[in-house]
């Protein structure tokens, strides 16, 4: 979306009426603009989102005044009430609400898995029949998932949730709400924004400020350099070394792992950029989303950086909850009385980390291989865990050696190489390619294959691979300059010179040097699909 010429022509529009227009009309300007944008993509979508928008609308309302309703009685009838009376009033409203609760959550959450997950069910479904060998099997469906379901559900449902829990009050303006759910710079591909802290500065009425506009545009144009020059350029390889698995084996499929790494890194991370210059742009703020990832020492540590939104939203919304609900009390008691307290603090933490990885990884997509990778990276965090206390008495015992260089540059390594494995459930198409993959990059492994000749021989010439690597060092740049303050901060202190010709250079680097042309069609960005 992001990427075709009628958008940047439409956005180009929406800039310049956005300033011309009453500044109360703003936000209804941004409402209408991102309805005829999911409009424009399929004439259907706007029907889910208006479904999720009306829904969760209603219910935080309802349960906002049943709320008011219920503080407001109590008040009123404190002094003829007994305490027993107050709990059971209290209890009763509580059972109320939480049913209307639950109910709108079935609603949201079963438009999200009717239209996402039925045919990975069926098909299911179609392998038990065949394991009993039965010949039976059901249809597949044709079915419509919208651009973005799971990131507007999910925002929409933790917004209902903060309003249920009482850490913020209802939006009683239906249109505002709606632009919230539909705001469309973060539609296709998040983040997943809050309530309190996208509502900041997104109802509000916002004068041209040429600093923020500036700082803006190039945030997105540094998110089109990273998707059109590198991202787009190097998925070429990337399709053919894990599109052809039977042949591609051994250290092409090290080769293939880094370069998706790249891919999508560059892919997903400027996309994100342009959706938080476009919201720049337009004086609103949205979450950032990602923290020098590939700088992560852990895997955990590479979690809290990377997707740092989804990563928060299934903490606050799924693994606290879960850890302290009635369920896993009663496990804990059960797990102290026969195991011990330390069986009993783990159990509850392990099963509330291995349910939320394995819905993160059903979050990404309809097939056993997301299952697998978000299982492992919950299993490797676990193992992570336990062995800390190990960890721990090495570095006592070397206390000199974590503080070097080199061994902190071990650890980063050590990271990305097991985040780019787990990766290959991503990439690949079934877990049994997958695991193929993963067991023949070590036991066909072939330092003589990756000759010259093959590497030309994967879509990209010897300036392609010239391209990406300044592009990588760029980046790399970048993200140390931005370890410090904000680099377009940091470039704003420069002379007006040197911030000219780094502008001027980036947009021409993009423009003559980005993946379109004569026949380009305009590639989605790799998370649209989750």
């Amino acid at each position: 979306m992001f990427t075709s010429y009628e958008f940047i022509v439409f956005i180009s529009v929406c800039f310049v009426l956005y300033y011309l227009i009453p500044k109360r009309m703003q936000p209804y300007m941004l409402l209408i603009a991102s309805y005829l944008i999911y409009f424009s993509i399929n004439a259907y979508y706007p029907v889910y989102l208006l479904a999720t928008t009306l829904t969760v609308y209603l219910t935080g309302n309802l349960i906002w005044q049943m709320k008011r309703k219920q503080t407001e009685h109590l008040k009123e009838h404190r002094a003829e009430m007994s305490r027993e009376e107050r709990r059971q009033y209290k209890k009763n409203y509580e059972r109320k609400m939480r049913g209307v609760l639950v109910l709108c959550l079935l609603i949201n959450l079963g438009i999200l898995a009717v239209t996402k997950y039925t045919n990975f069910f069926i098909q299911n479904v179609n392998a038990w029949f065949h394991f009993f060998g039965s010949s039976r099997e059901w249809i597949f469906r044709d079915m419509l998932v919208p651009l973005g379901i799971s990131f507007y559900t999910f925002q929409s449902i933790g917004y209902l949730l903060d309003v249920y829990w009482g850490r913020g009050e209802a939006q009683t303006n239906i249109l505002k709400f709606a632009l919230f759910t539909s705001f469309f710079p973060q539609l296709g591909q998040g983040p997943i924004s809050r309530y309190h802290d996208l509502s900041r500065t997104l109802y509000k009425f916002h004068r041209w400020d040429w600093k923020n506009i500036r700082f803006g545009l190039e945030r997105m144009l540094w998110g089109y350099f990273k998707k059109l020059v590198i991202a787009d350029r190097i998925s070429a390889a990337v399709s053919l070394l894990t599109g052809e698995p039977e042949y591609y084996t051994g250290g092409f499929v090290f080769v293939g792992m880094i370069f998706y790494a790249i891919e999508l890194y560059a892919d997903f991370t400027g996309g994100i950029d342009i959706t938080i210059g476009i919201a720049q742009v337009f004086g609103i703020t949205i979450t950032e989303n990602f923290e020098r990832p590939f700088f992560s020492k852990n895997i955990a540590e590479y979690w809290r950086r990377w997707h740092i939104t989804m990563g928060t939203w299934f903490r606050d919304y799924v693994f606290y909850p879960l850890s302290i609900s009635r369920p896993f009390k009663r496990m804990t008691t059960f797990m102290k009385k026969h195991f011990g307290m330390s069986a009993a603090k783990r159990s509850s933490v392990y099963v509330a980390t291995i349910t939320v990885w394995i819905t993160t990884g059903i979050w990404h997509g309809a097939n056993w291989r997301y299952v697998v990778w978000g299982l492992c990276n919950g299993v490797i965090i676990l193992i992570s865990e336990e062995l800390s206390p190990l960890y721990k008495r090495f570095h006592n015992r070397f206390p000199k050696l974590g503080k070097t260089w080199g061994y902190r540059a071990f650890q980063i390594a050590r990271t990305f190489l097991l985040m780019c494995c787990l990766r290959i459930f991503d990439r690949y198409g079934s877990c049994r390619q997958a695991l193929k993959a993963f067991v023949h990059m070590f036991t066909e492994f072939d330092i003589s294959a990756l000759t010259k000749q093959e590497f030309l021989e994967l879509g990209m010439t010897v300036a392609d691979y010239g391209i990406i690597f300044a592009g990588i060092l760029l980046i790399f740049t970048v993200s140390m300059i931005g370890r410090r303050q904000s680099v377009r901060e940091w470039l704003s202190e420069k002379p007006y010179l040197l911030k000219y010709i780094a502008f001027v250079s980036l947009f021409f680097a993009t423009i003559l040097l980005g993946t379109y042309g004569i026949g380009y069609e305009d590639s989605a960005f790799i998370y649209n699909q989750f």
